[in-house]
């Protein structure tokens, strides 16, 4: 099994999902660790169950500094630990849009409500008096828009008659340890995907002036309509073990260059030839906007000369 990814959780209370989450990093084949519980609360109840259970913690109160500063200090934390996801766990803070952006797509919140409905507080008692038959618990991506970023899973929760926000809150944090741990896992395990892999090259390549996507020997494949290729996605291709995207270089002397720049990252393709290069998607740190910057550049190397007009390089 590849190395458990190391994940970081915020807290700012008594730390029920953050302990959902510990416990089901500890079941076979979990694909994630949790390395560190961190709050703004030195009191907070959380943090005593993590030292028990031998996970380490730090706490630094938010009073007196400014958010950006605060936010630097528990991001210095959380990196420190080696963490690259962080899950939001009852963090009752707003975090600075520098944080948030610094970790986009790799932070994650739970929410207890269905998402785009009751966003922000007394989700239970909204959805209770507008009469709605079913509350429940969101987990999305964080974004700069409070409770408005990608969701990644839901769970609905039955509201009885003569429900108390009390009693519905209650049942929705049993589907919210249930939920948040899955969410988790999935999200980690998304950037070895060949599927999530081949599906953010899609995105960037098909945004290219008249590129369209067929497939060829058996690997999702981008060229210009009617024309040349100008990338594929493997994945195992040959056997190999691999998912990476294939892309037009110069030639000979550039491919040496990049595979002794980085053996790990770059290699040759098979049956390929010396003007093709192969970039790794597999390791779990793909730099996307590199990844659309070599699109550009291989798709410019192919297409005809009214189209590559149409682009500002």
């Amino acid at each position: 099994m590849p190395d458990k990814a190391k994940v970081a959780v915020l807290i700012s209370g008594s730390g029920t999902n953050m302990a959902a989450l510990l416990y089901a990093s500890r079941l076979p084949d979990c694909p994630y660790e949790i390395v560190l519980v961190a709050s703004n609360r030195p009191e907070a109840e959380g943090l005593r169950l993590a030292e028990a259970e031998g996970i380490a913690t730090f706490a630094l109160p938010h009073k007196g500094l400014s958010r950006e500063e605060h936010d630097a200090a528990m991001e210095a934390a959380v990196l420190a630990h080696g963490a690259r996801f962080i899950a939001l766990a009852g963090y009752m803070r707003i975090l600075s849009d520098g944080f948030v952006a610094r970790w986009q797509e790799r932070m994650l919140n739970i929410h207890p409500s269905l998402l785009p409905k009751y966003p922000g507080l007394h989700t239970h008692a909204r959805a209770i008096e507008a009469g709605d038959s079913h509350g429940g618990c969101t987990v999305h991506l964080v974004t700069a828009d409070l409770d408005e970023g990608p969701v990644l899973g839901q769970v609905a929760v039955a509201i009885r008659p003569g429900e108390t926000a009390e009693s519905l809150a209650a049942r929705v944090l049993f589907a919210e340890h249930q939920l948040y741990a899955r969410c988790l896992a999935e999200l980690v395990q998304r950037e070895t995907s060949p599927v999530w892999l081949t599906e953010q090259v899609r995105s960037r390549a098909m945004a290219l002036p008249a590129a369209e996507e067929t497939v060829s020997h058996g690997m999702a494949c981008f060229g210009v309509t009617k024309g040349k290729k100008f990338a594929w996605v493997s994945s195992d291709h040959h056997g190999d073990g691999r998912v990476a995207l294939l892309v037009k270089i110069s030639g000979a002397d550039e491919q040496e260059q990049l595979i002794e720049s980085d053996p790990v990252r770059f290699f040759r393709p098979a049956y390929f030839g010396a003007d093709w290069i192969a970039i790794r998607l597999d390791l779990g740190d793909v730099d996307w906007d590199d990844i659309a910057e070599w699109l550009r550049r291989s798709w410019s190397a192919i297409a005809p000369r009214r189209l590559a007009a149409m682009m500002d390089f």
